[in-house]
């Protein structure tokens, strides 16, 4: 006698069906919703808080202390994550501000999407961020190529929500060296990077924080391993592809414009001894072109002075702020 044939869906039909249809669910509020404001992202037993910009990419983003207060924005270097703030996140909650800090795309806990790693979308993703937590009167606050993508996203999208900028050990005005730019890195330094980055990103991630990121090369230096790891857990939460490409975006973009477009008050602070980004083409140049600049040199600090040192750092931005 044949077997009557079971016609209940498997396990399998059933998991395999609905992922398809919360694939193609997702596919379409990518279009349906431009913008979106505290989508949750289901990771394990928690969530992550995040907007979806325009073109559908998940920017994580932390916000934190109260809601009615100033609110200090702070865009992180390449190719860490927003987690390099934090002594400046907890610092500045302490003081009662509200503060934010967000992992670009390809970064940390974002999206990584394999396109748009260029400054004109890095700005455009933090405005939707903006645009969706309605931040206004806001200081921006951007370290290194963070320092590119803050002062980008001021000239070209903040100019009413902006109070006050400023740049650490930032790219602007141009990090590559050109005719116009003799006092720029060659190209060379930036093909090493990419070359080292995709033969070995673990290893490259190892060797940047370990030897002239923190100044750790230097005679007398004392490295803290626990920064050194730290360093290496952001780089390597992000993306390749977003690595590999933001090479160029924070090397070739000439924030000239930007400079002299950006009408608010702007804090330049720059270590004398920066190895990653030479004071000599960036700082001072950059001070000269701005409207209203501040420029503060540190005399033998290196590019990651908000760590190494943050209680220095601190206690100048809150000047700054307060001023």
């Amino acid at each position: 006698m044949s077997r009557p044939t079971d016609l209940r869906p498997s396990r399998r039909e059933v998991l395999v069906t609905s992922s398809v249809a919360l694939a193609l669910g997702l596919a379409a509020g990518s279009f349906l919703e431009p913008v979106r404001a505290e989508t949750t992202t289901e990771t394990g037993d928690s969530t992550m808080p995040s907007v979806r910009t325009r073109d559908g990419v998940e920017i994580f983003y932390k916000d934190w202390g109260p809601k009615d207060a100033q609110p200090i924005v702070f865009h992180h270097g390449w190719p860490l994550s927003s987690d390099d703030w934090d002594p400046q996140l907890l610092f500045f909650l302490s003081k009662g501000y509200r503060v934010i800090a967000h992992d670009r795309r390809g970064h940390g806990r974002s999206t990584q999407v394999f396109d748009g790693h260029d400054m004109d979308h890095y700005a455009a993703d933090l405005a939707a961020v903006v645009e969706a937590l309605d931040l206004r009167d806001a200081i921006h606050v951007g370290h290194s190529t963070g320092g590119g993508e803050a002062l980008h996203y001021t000239a070209r999208h903040g100019k009413d929500r902006v109070a006050k900028l400023v740049l650490i050990g930032a790219v602007p005005p141009l990090m590559v060296r050109t005719a116009a730019n003799p006092e720029g890195l060659p190209i060379e330094v930036f093909d090493g990077f990419r070359a080292a980055l995709a033969a070995n990103r673990a290893q490259f991630f190892l060797d940047v924080p370990s030897g002239p990121f923190y100044g750790y090369n230097r005679p007398g230096a004392t490295p803290s391993d626990g920064v050194i790891r730290n360093w290496w857990r952001q780089g390597m939460i992000g993306g390749a592809k977003a690595h590999y490409d933001g090479i160029k975006a924070f090397s070739e973009t000439d924030f000239t414009d930007d400079l002299k477009a950006v009408t608010v008050p702007t804090l330049v602070m720059h270590g004398d001894d920066d190895q990653i980004v030479p004071i000599v083409a960036s700082a001072p140049k950059s001070a000269e072109l701005l409207r209203k600049p501040t420029l503060k040199i540190y005399e033998g600090l290196g590019h990651g002075l908000c760590t190494t040192d943050a209680d220095r750092v601190n206690a100048d931005l809150l000047a700054f702020i307060e001023a």
